[in-house]
């Protein structure tokens, strides 16, 4: 039996993956920091032990003897300029500690969870030919997951097997924090407006299964993006908003709007401390277009990228009803009515 250690597995992506490991077999230690609610991860069978990214001794504790892979999934994706100085401990920091750890230990391999965010901004769509452009630390997210992966990089120069994998925007069940915001904010009406932007969507289900791919299919030292269906902003958001029986938005705010919006809102929260609902950040990320290639992942880890939107949209949306996060529609309108 395989033996898997997984860091991030409170998180959506993490609970798709733990889930497809245990079916697959394998024995999975799931590490979590104090506080962190782990009852999906105690139903699925996985073995828990609390550590932090940026205690490299804890993580010595925490990583038992003979494993086969350690699964790095764990991330801040802070969007704020107010979180850099942890989000930069957590990324890169992190990142080297659990590589060097993973090293020490001589483990099998180490799969990282990257993002499509390490290759910066470009016009054309991104493959893993495309140059590393996450340069300016004003992107902060950006700026930490190319480092991250920099970090590893100097662990696999001195023996460390590690594969990376860069996922887009991730759609499925067990999210209530990434893409379920939306749907809360569509059901409440409070969307502020549809920005102008354009990316690559996949499926946390088939994100998951590349990963068990990547270890035993993946090269070492090689990047695999992984992308899915294309849509604009304005698509998937009227399909949300179809999902849940709201008006479908029509149109987009303009990306001068938006920008302006999130430099004001920075201009203030340096008054109040607060972290405000768009930021400079933020306002980047969903006014760009950002689509990549997966043409490499389904050749060499058998990636499927073909998952319809429509799907992987409806399993989100189920998962928070079951989860009683979200109304069905049909109880939205009765209380409304």
């Amino acid at each position: 039996m395989n033996h898997a250690f997984v860091t991030g597995g409170t998180g959506f992506l993490g609970a798709n993956l733990v889930e497809q490991l245990i079916a697959d077999g394998w024995q999975v230690t799931a590490m979590h920091r104090r506080g962190s609610d782990t009852r999906l991860l105690q139903e699925m069978g996985a073995a828990l032990v609390e550590a932090s990214l940026t205690d490299i001794d804890s993580l010595r504790a925490a990583v038992p003897e003979n494993i086969d892979a350690v699964f790095h999934l764990a991330a801040n994706t802070n969007m704020w300029r107010g979180g850099n100085a942890q989000q930069w401990r957590d990324n890169v920091d992190g990142s080297a500690n659990i590589a060097r750890v993973a090293r020490e230990k001589d483990v099998g391999r180490l799969i990282v969870t990257s993002s499509i965010s390490a290759y910066g901004y470009h016009r054309d769509m991104i493959s893993e030919q495309s140059p590393q452009l996450a340069d300016d630390p004003r992107h902060h997210y950006l700026y930490t997951k190319k480092r991250a992966e920099q970090a590893v990089r100097e662990e696999i120069a001195r023996g460390l097997d590690a594969v990376f994998l860069n996922p887009c925007a991730i759609v499925g069940k067990y999210d209530s924090g990434n893409w379920a915001q939306t749907f809360f904010m569509i059901q409440k009406d409070q969307l502020p407006g549809v920005p102008p932007g354009r990316g690559s969507f996949c499926h946390a289900g088939a994100v998951a299964r590349a990963h068990i791919n990547a270890f035993n299919r993946g090269n070492c030292g090689e990047n695999y993006i992984l992308a899915g269906t294309d849509a604009s902003f304005l698509e998937f958001f009227g399909k949300i908003a179809a999902l849940l029986d709201k008006p479908v938005p029509r149109r987009t705010t303009p990306a001068v709007a938006i920008r302006t919006v999130g430099w004001v809102s920075d201009l203030l929260s340096r008054f109040t401390g607060k972290e405000p609902v768009i930021t400079p950040e933020k306002a980047a990320l969903i006014t760009r277009r950002v689509t990549a290639s997966s043409a490499k992942a389904e050749r060499e880890l058998g990636y499927e990228p073909g998952v319809d939107l429509d799907f992987m949209l409806r399993e989100c949306r189920d998962w928070l009803i079951l989860q009683r996060l979200l109304e069905t529609p049909a109880t939205a309108t009765e209380e409304s009515a």
